[in-house]
């Protein structure tokens, strides 16, 4: 075996407030954010839905000390990985590329060529797929492929998701335990597992098995737990007038405080490192909601970062990867159902706070309806009453 590298995918996160607009134009300007009929819409669209949103995105940025620190997180993730792999006797040199801000992805291929890497382990920092993330980095990472003949070169494989690992269960049920142990009354603590939503008509329409996964990997965590505490699966960061997969975070929180509930604590399902959505959004907008609607004491489990057992269990996923037959993008890139574009959002009315992603990815809907609706007289904004 030759050199041996691993990149590890995330989304990547402005790191300062001038940061901010420039990675929500890059976001934005993904088509796979959300596919339009006209391409030369989407860096226009871009430009204006990241010059009207910044300042609000900002704010938010300002309420975590000013920017995220998912970059410094997945390097020290990334430290931690190398070291365990070489630990296990594997001399391994571990890459960060990130989707929507730097270090790029780009940026982490240029490095993979200048060091001569010959096999390469393709990772996602997200435990279930979804189309929208690792489905959207991989997408790029063969496009790349495709036209850069020294890539080509490299023997590589795809880690598609990793949530049904023993050892990420076992060190998230160690986190929640640690945080059921501090409370007088461990038992009557209800776990609140909070998972990023998406679209339903990306799992119902588009095949996306992020759902699926979502739900396996909760119970799994709670069987490998094996405590008495009751639990709930609910889906954060919806934005914009479509359905998205319920239980809705923001919902299911009140409905628990009526039915009695006062201990709560949040268990951030889809995430491995802290950032916008569990620093700002879950620490500080749900909790003054559970506060709100009457429950007394509101606890989250923090994200796992380098917590050992699961950069243990990473590295062993790692040799496992490399001495099994590989898996190329052609093989995940791609839901079961075949479609040329997303499929049509259903619109339900309903607003919560912006989320990293997703934020983006409405906020485009809305100024593609509009358009519509100037163009044709009609469509969803009509039907809702906002014209």
């Amino acid at each position: 075996m030759g050199r041996v590298g691993v990149l590890l995918l995330n989304l990547g996160g402005p790191e300062q407030l001038e940061d901010v607009r420039p990675f929500l134009y890059n976001l934005f300007s993904d088509p796979e954010i959300i596919r339009l009929p006209f391409t030369w819409l989407q860096k226009p669209l871009a430009w204006m839905i990241s010059t009207l949103r910044y300042t609000k995105s900002q704010e938010n940025y300002k309420e975590i000390g000013g920017g995220s620190p998912l970059r410094k997180i997945t390097e020290e993730q990334a430290a931690a990985l190398q070291q365990k792999l070489q630990e296990r006797g594997h001399d391994v040199q571990v890459y960060i590329g990130m989707r929507y801000w730097h270090p790029f992805t780009e940026e982490a291929l240029v490095k993979i060529k200048r060091d001569r890497i010959e096999e390469l382990v393709i990772l996602p920092l997200y435990p279930q797929f979804s189309i929208s993330t690792s489905g959207s980095s991989f997408r790029l990472l063969e496009r790349i492929w495709e036209t850069d003949p020294a890539l080509q070169k490299i023997n590589y494989t795809v880690i598609p998701s990793w949530y049904e690992r023993s050892g990420y269960q076992q060190a998230m049920a160690q986190l929640i335990a640690q945080e059921l142990d501090h409370h007088p009354n461990p038992d009557k603590v209800h776990l609140f597992f909070s998972a990023h939503g998406v679209p339903l008509s990306y799992v119902e329409e588009a095949g996306d098995p992020y759902q699926q996964e979502i739900e396996a990997c909760t119970e799994a965590i709670v069987n490998t737990l094996n405590r008495p505490n009751s639990h709930t699966l609910a889906y954060q960061s919806r934005v914009g007038p479509v359905e998205w997969l319920k239980p809705y975070t923001e919902e299911a929180i009140p409905e628990l405080a009526q039915q009695g509930v006062e201990d709560l604590l949040v268990v951030p399902i889809s995430f491995v490192s802290e950032h916008i959505e569990t620093l700002q959004e879950i620490d500080m907008e749900y909790r003054e909601l559970a506060e709100e609607s009457g429950i007394k004491n509101f606890y989250r489990v923090p994200a796992l970062n380098t917590h050992p057992g699961f950069i243990e269990d990473l590295a062993a996923l790692v040799v496992e990867s490399l001495n099994r037959p590989h898996i190329h993008f052609s093989e995940v890139v791609r839901p079961d159902k075949k479609m040329k574009m997303y499929p049509q959002e259903r619109w339900e009315w309903g607003m919560t706070t912006a989320a990293e992603v997703w934020n983006g990815r409405l906020a485009m809907i809305g100024i593609v309806a509009v358009i519509v609706e100037l163009i044709a007289g009609q469509g969803p904004l009509h039907f809702v009453g906002l014209l």
